[in-house]
């Protein structure tokens, strides 16, 4: 049995204590400061009230403010934040963790730092008090926190730089419906699932377009379509920071489920029916929508990238669009014809 110390009581890292728990490990789930009242409900009768599932019994509930107590004598730390707390877990919470105790994370982002795509991994080691060294690494693929709750077939992938660290983690938490795949690949994982996220916003907008229709017709080539432009900007994006080809399966197989369910969706659904974007954001209101800060991210990024010829905007209609969108307060007007090439 291992000491298993999750940060973060979220969705996805309270939704880990399901195969963590049934693998015989003892788990310590410590809520974020916006995670006071998921914690307190815990601490009652184990329900989750955002996962909507009902956790172990077995499971030990922390307030951040008892962190410390979490980590004695822990094995391994989940990092449970989203892409809004990033700075938050790199500042405040990695300097607190032991040089001997290997993190993971489930956050799914990417920085533009000076107009590159850096993986959370890689900008957190950034951040470690000098002289330090923690083991950094990250999950990813296609995974809907709820589903892994319900035992729902599951297959991700953990990057890190140090194969032996990420077999450990494999053993602590593969199980039969849990299944795991292994890369040192940082890059090209998780900027993989991490554009998923804003393409996967992109391709529901053709579902918000199919809403509006009075003669109820379903637009799949439409969304086929834009499934399609976002796989082609994904993978050229990919290639220019250095990430494996092959690894762009995570990102696809991401995309396909968050077009089907999630936050990205939802957002998508409404710019495809006409609603500005800052209208939309508040009819989401309390919702963490991780889609717009990628796609405003990564946008940025190849604009930036475009300016030093390391890449052409042209290549990347999708996405630039859906940022005009957002931060420019433009309705969707998809760019269909740009998306045609000859080669």
């Amino acid at each position: 049995m291992s000491i298993i110390t999750i940060i973060g009581a979220g969705q996805m890292g309270s939704a880990l204590t399901f195969p963590l728990i049934e693998n015989g490990h003892e788990v310590r789930l410590v809520g974020t400061h916006i995670d006071k009242d998921i914690i307190d409900h815990l601490r009652k009768d184990n329900y989750h009230i955002t996962l909507k599932a009902t956790l172990y019994n077995s499971v030990k509930y922390y307030q951040i403010q008892e962190l410390n107590d979490a980590l004695i004598g822990t094995d391994a730390v989940i990092g449970g934040v989203s892409s809004f707390g990033v700075d938050w877990f790199g500042n405040e919470i990695l300097p607190l963790i032991p040089e001997n105790v290997p993190v993971i994370t489930v956050t799914k982002g990417l920085i533009n730092d000076e107009g590159t795509l850096v993986p959370y991994p890689h900008y957190w080691e950034k951040m470690i008090p000098g002289g330090k060294k923690l083991c950094l690494n990250a999950i990813g693929g296609p995974c809907i926190a709820l589903k892994v709750a319900m035992h729902d077939q599951t297959h991700v992938a953990f990057c890190g730089r140090d194969m032996k660290v990420l077999k450990m983690f494999k053993k602590l938490m593969e199980i039969d419906y849990y299944h795991i795949s292994l890369s040192t690949d940082i890059t090209g994982v998780e900027c993989a699932v991490a554009l998923k996220n804003g393409y996967a916003m992109a391709t529901a907008t053709a579902i918000g377009m199919e809403e509006l229709r009075e003669d109820g017709m379903n637009l799949y080539n439409a969304q086929a379509l834009l499934f399609g432009q976002s796989m082609k900007e994904m993978s050229r994006l990919l290639a220019v920071v250095g990430g494996k080809q092959k690894n762009l399966i995570h990102g696809v197989g991401d995309l396909y489920v968050t077009v089907h369910n999630g936050r990205s969706r939802r957002i998508g659904i409404l710019l495809g029916k006409g609603i500005p974007y800052e209208e939309a954001r508040e009819m989401l209101a309390g919702e963490t929508l991780e889609a717009v800060v990628i796609a405003q991210r990564t946008a940025q990024a190849v604009r930036d990238m475009a300016k030093r010829g390391i890449v052409k905007e042209s290549d990347y209609p999708l996405l630039l669009h859906i940022d005009d969108v957002i931060t420019k307060g433009e309705k969707i007007n998809i760019p269909w014809d740009a998306f045609a090439e000859e080669d």
